[in-house]
């Protein structure tokens, strides 16, 4: 990045640190502080292990620094301004889950565009969401539009406070499903009656919470599909499950045909030949349903993860906070671009042709100097494909 594009970033972010109310978190000042600055060179230079005392009145700070990223802590500390951890004096931390584009399986990183992968990392953070309110019960949540590709979820929950890095694996195993078992997740019952002699058991999956309710909606997904199609079709569906020829595809395609209810509710005991497909149906679940986190940031008691109300110094845009009831509206290439860049064009000097979708519209830009709104310019700046270009 060139000086005169380093000076144009870091003048623009103050202004816009002028005009911003970027709010503290919960007890800011038991948490260490972090800042990158707009520094020369290739490489980011983090200042830590800050305190408020040391920062002193944050917009001030903000202002007076315009520093290309800001971070604090999720842990929380005695002395959060010491220089090493142990003498932090550690209390408890936040439990802190980022959602990436870079982690996601369902991204090819150089074809997918920007907003494709913003789209993306929405829908696994409704997949994590799904996890934390239903099967966790946290209602104490605070969701970020990070600034970059991705999002992240801070819980509060005074349960999770004092959990150590152990702990908080198993909360990543679980949102993943991470060596979730079949025969730890199914339930026996007893079938007994009128008319039955001698009680037996039966295996089901539990329908009513956790990863039992998204295998039996699968299931049931499943046999949509199968019930959907002639038999023909159906038979060969069943056969490209390992383990399944043409007998036991008709004998599990009997049972869903005239078992219907019971495969529905749960029942894996109906047939043997259905007990290895729901196996792999539970296989399939894990991997359409998971969250795909960066497990590192939730894991790591002392992470320091973006403040909101921030800039991203990769983008230019805003670290967003996010109601909600407004997840399912939010779109952060219109909500997180700050005001401050909007109504002015300015000169650039584009290194590569890029196609950007920002505010509603599509931008194609091609090398060479040019006049683009000044969001687009920043962003693409920002991203280190363009240069401050003379007015």
């Amino acid at each position: 990045m060139e000086e005169r594009t380093r000076a144009y970033l870091r003048g623009r972010f103050s202004d816009y640190y002028r005009r911003a109310d970027v709010p503290l978190p919960p007890s800011a000042d038991e948490r260490e502080w972090g800042f990158i600055p707009w520094t020369e060179g290739p490489d980011e230079t983090m200042v830590r292990h800050r305190d408020l005392l040391d920062l002193g009145e944050v917009g001030a700070f903000l202002r007076r620094k315009r520093p290309r990223h800001v971070y604090f802590s999720a842990g929380r500390y005695e002395t959060p301004g010491a220089a090493t951890m142990a003498e932090k004096e550690w209390r408890g931390a936040d439990l802190v889950f980022d959602i990436d584009a870079d982690h996601l399986p369902t991204v090819t990183l150089g074809e997918d565009t920007y907003a494709e992968m913003l789209a993306k990392s929405k829908d696994a953070l409704v997949k994590l969401l799904d996890f934390l309110e239903a099967d966790f019960g946290f209602d104490d949540l605070s969701i970020v539009f990070s600034g970059g590709r991705g999002y992240h979820v801070h819980v509060r929950d005074d349960a999770v406070f004092p959990l150590e890095r152990d702990e908080r694996r198993e909360i990543v195993d679980y949102v993943r499903g991470t060596g979730l078992g079949f025969e730890s997740l199914v339930r026996e019952e007893t079938v007994s009656g009128l008319g039955v002699k001698n009680p037996t058991t039966r295996r089901t999956l539990p329908a009513d919470g956790g990863w039992g309710r998204r295998a039996v909606e699968h299931i049931d997904d499943f046999v949509d599909e199968l019930l959907a199609v002639d038999e023909r079709d159906a038979l060969l569906r069943l056969q490209t499950f390992d383990g399944v020829g043409e007998k036991n595809a008709e004998a599990v395609l009997n049972v869903v045909q005239n078992n219907t209810e019971a495969v529905r509710s749960g029942n894996v005991d109906v047939h043997p030949a259905f007990l290895n497909v729901a196996r792999q149906l539970l296989a399939e679940t894990v991997e359409a349903e998971e969250a795909p986190i960066d497990e590192p940031v939730t894991t790591d008691t002392h992470r320091l993860i973006r403040l909101p109300g921030s800039l991203h110094g990769g983008s230019g845009l805003a670290v967003t906070p996010i109601e909600r009831d407004d997840l399912g509206e939010f779109d952060p290439l219109v909500d997180a671009v700050p005001e401050t860049f909007v109504g002015h064009d300015i000169r650039v000097d584009v290194e590569r042709e890029y196609e950007l979708a920002m505010r509603g519209e599509t931008i194609t830009v091609a090398p060479g100097e040019q006049t683009l709104p000044e969001y687009a310019g920043v962003f693409l700046m920002a991203r280190g494909w363009a240069e401050k270009a003379a007015e």
